[in-house]
């Protein structure tokens, strides 16, 4: 037997499991053929993003889109704006990069991969005006809150990445998940609410209403909006 590591190993903990469920043939071509036009890559040195989008503009990066039909319908409202998509799920990028090609959008890019490592090696410091986080998992039983992906260091490394300004917006449709948020963002000092401490946004601002979420209301869920200022 070889010699023990000497170095214990610590694995990181993951705000998701790889759901990957099936794959139409149409996403796989999508992930096939659309990667390299509209798909960067997830590690590596900070992205110089006018080089990316051959302009400059500010730009927005959203955390877990699903499908992107919601990313989608906000980067064709706002086409003076530059935007990227973080999903880990194959599906979803897949399905997002066939509906860009379809609309010949120019202002949005994809990557998959692990949003926090994108965001530590990717993004450079005061580089985004934006991150949208809405409806992440809620990792629901208190013995997973510890996998929930807004925590202290997160909130930390999401203002780092901001511009003096810049927004972050963040929604779900778990009150004990919003509680955490708004307790947490409230504390980081480089975060201001801008509803006021302890409160949350009036209403979801330009953030579009997704289908899953209309249904949750129409059951009558809430669903509960935080808006922050970078300081």
């Amino acid at each position: 037997m070889g010699e023990a590591d000497p170095q214990p190993r610590h694995r990181p903990i993951r705000s998701f499991v790889r759901r990957e469920g099936r794959m139409t043939d149409g996403q796989k071509r999508a992930l096939d053929r659309l990667q390299a036009l509209y798909g960067l890559d997830a590690l590596g040195a900070p992205l110089d993003l006018p080089a990316v989008f051959g302009r400059t503009a500010p730009v927005t990066v959203e955390i877990g889109f699903g499908n992107g039909e919601s990313l989608l319908e906000t980067a064709l409202k706002q086409p003076e704006r530059d935007f990227i998509g973080i999903e880990v799920h194959r599906p979803g990028v897949g399905h997002l990069l066939a509906r860009v090609e379809e609309l010949g959008l120019a202002n949005l890019r994809v990557i998959c991969h692990d949003a926090v490592e994108v965001l530590q090696q990717r993004f450079a410091p005061a580089s985004l005006d934006t991150i949208q986080l809405y409806f992440p998992d809620p990792w629901h039983k208190k013995r997973h809150h510890k996998r929930r992906i807004v925590q202290p260091d997160w909130l930390r490394l999401v203002a780092s990445r901001l511009v003096t300004g810049g927004r972050l917006h963040m929604a779900t449709d778990w009150q004990d998940y919003a509680e955490h948020m708004l307790a947490l963002a409230d504390a980081e000092p480089t975060l201001e609410n801008l509803a006021g401490p302890g409160h949350y946004a009036a209403d979801r601002g330009d953030r579009p209403e997704t289908k899953f979420e209309r249904r949750g209301l129409e059951r009558g869920h809430g669903v509960w909006d935080l808006i922050y200022r970078k300081r």
